[in-house]
């Protein structure tokens, strides 16, 4: 089956490099960021299919996960609109949402010892069933979120990928390792760090990765090095300092 040419931009099917820096031409951002209220970030929270699977991702992730996902939903919204405003003009705010809300169901203890997949692509399979089958959405809508949420830790520079998989990326190692730090404005980070707050999320997200590795030393984890990706994510000096926040 062709795929729907008319669903490409709202679901973030446009291909686009595989790597980051061939995306911002070798420079930190395309367009300098400034301040964004989070008042102009608008959660699709009239979308039906949005708000079950937003329910979901409460019920089954702790609430550093799920801060994690909110947070990088801001990060992903600010980085579109003031670095690629063509796509983010079609892109679907609701596709977004749900990629961001399931990205990382795969790492829960119970998925992972669900099955012997690396937790992206046990992810993607949980998002595709949950988003289409369950909640009868749209076949391309449900297969764009799959893809992403799979390939969300395919880094590399030779090759394609989906602009919501690039996006995911993105925002994701903008949060878990502080990556091209100069993407989203100071006042911004804060003021998303403050409403989903990290409560320790570098040192929650590294045990995970390397509760992964053990059980599982074939991981596509491995891809970003069994030591180099952990140790990144832990000790991640931008965010230091929201880590440490308790209240």
């Amino acid at each position: 089956m062709c795929p729907n040419t008319d669903t490409v931009g709202l679901h973030g099917w446009t291909a686009v490099p595989v790597d980051a820096d061939a995306i911002f031409e070798g420079k930190p951002y395309l367009n300098e960021p400034t301040p964004v209220s989070l008042s102009d970030i608008a959660w699709p929270s009239d979308d039906p299919i949005v708000a079950k699977v937003q329910e979901y991702a409460k019920e089954k992730l702790p609430i550093e996960t799920y801060n994690h996902s909110m947070r990088v939903f801001h990060w992903a919204t600010i980085i579109a609109r003031q670095q690629f405003p063509t796509h983010a003009s079609s892109l679907s705010p609701s596709t977004l949402a749900l990629t961001c809300l399931l990205h990382d169901i795969g790492t829960t203890p119970a998925a992972r010892a669900s099955t012997q997949l690396s937790f992206e692509f046990q992810g993607g399979f949980i998002a595709l069933q949950l988003i289409q089958h369950q909640l009868g959405g749209a076949q391309s809508q449900a297969e764009a979120v799959a893809e992403a949420v799979i390939r969300h830790q395919d880094q590399g520079t030779v090759g394609t990928i989906t602009f919501l998989g690039q996006l995911i990326q993105l925002a994701t190692v903008y949060d878990n390792m502080s990556e091209r730090p100069y993407l989203v404005h100071p006042q911004t980070r804060e003021q998303v760090v403050t409403k989903f707050k990290r409560c320790g999320w570098s040192r929650c997200f590294s045990k995970s990765l390397r509760a992964e590795l053990e059980e599982k030393p074939w991981a596509h984890t491995t891809h970003l090095g069994s030591e180099k990706f952990p140790n990144g994510v832990r000790f991640n000096k931008l965010m230091e300092e929201y880590d440490a926040w308790t209240e």
